[in-house]
């Protein structure tokens, strides 16, 4: 009887994990399917080189370098800000709180925080940032820009706008991940650490860190993943126009392409949108996989 459930248990996550890996196969098959066309028509230089996106114009220009631009200077800032932040967020609620009552009581008060951060949706995060973040913007821009004859006023709908509020969606991600890393290193690297003369931020920094790396990397990868696949917020704060990705010039994100037009699309401008989420999803497996092969990397070098 113990064997018989023990092999049905078994089938069922094999069943379970071919119809994970198969779903992969099928939404990649699907997407090349629905993108590829559009790149034989337009042509993939003019298509992801070029920077006019006019799709309904009496001659068609379907350029999309200056959206793909937004959407790396976009992450790559908010991943610059967020990592940060969420790693000592996450290593303050493990290791410098300490074991004290008020230490764990402050700790429960702000993980609390940042649960409720993971639950908001992300319409909330845009419509706080439209309400809150792009008027402050728009005052900072008209300080800056005062008198300039060539600056296109955006009303704080701008790229900092857009990696603020991305760097804030990060942060659960980060900090969730980096903590189960984190309290994953044994004790008795800590105290072997402090044994031997480190001072606590010493041990931290340069023995439990590197310890947890390989978790931590898993968090910044899904950080990566969730600014990469952020749509609506971004369509909120950041204006939507597609312009060279400089900090007060409104921009269009890959997502918020996809977002603003395929509602309306037809024809070869359906494609091409269609060809954007190929190139969205192409950006986010190339980016797991070299991720994936630095933690791997990072592993061996401990072993």
């Amino acid at each position: 009887m113990k064997k018989t459930r023990e092999k049905i248990a078994g089938s069922i996550f094999l069943i379970t994990a071919i119809v994970a890996v198969v779903s992969v196969f099928a939404i990649t098959f699907y997407m090349f399917l629905k993108g590829a066309p559009a790149i034989f028509k337009v042509g993939a230089l003019p298509l992801l080189f070029g920077n006019v996106w006019e799709p309904t114009a009496a001659n068609p220009s379907y350029g999309i370098a200056y959206i793909i631009l937004s959407s790396v200077i976009g992450t790559f800032g908010a991943v610059l800000i967020g990592v940060p932040v969420g790693l000592m967020t996450a290593v303050f609620l493990t290791d410098i709180t300490g074991s004290s009552r008020a230490g764990r009581s402050l700790s429960k008060w702000i993980s609390g925080a940042v649960e409720l951060l993971a639950a908001i949706p992300s319409v909330i995060y845009g419509l706080i940032g439209m309400m809150v973040l792009n008027p402050f913007m728009y005052r900072l821009e008209k300080i800056i820009f005062t008198g300039s004859d060539t600056h296109q006023f955006t009303g704080g709908a701008n790229l900092i706008s857009a990696v603020i509020v991305l760097a804030i969606m990060i942060l659960p991600t980060v900090i969730n991940v980096s903590c189960s890393s984190i309290r994953a290193v044994p004790q008795s690297l800590r105290s072997a650490s402090l044994a031997l003369g480190a001072s606590k931020l010493q041990t931290i920094f340069k023995v439990v860190i590197p310890a947890a790396k390989s978790g931590i990397m898993t968090g910044v990868v899904l950080g990566i993943g969730r600014a990469l696949g952020e749509a609506m917020a971004i369509n909120m704060v950041a204006g939507g126009a597609v312009n060279l990705p400089l900090p007060f010039n409104s921009v269009r994100f890959l997502t918020t392409q996809l977002v603003s037009e395929m509602s309306y699309s037809s024809g070869l401008h359906r494609q091409v949108l269609f060809t954007v989420g190929l190139v969205l999803y192409i950006f986010i497996m190339i980016i797991n996989f070299l991720l994936t092969k630095l933690k791997k990397k990072g592993e061996r070098e401990d072993d």
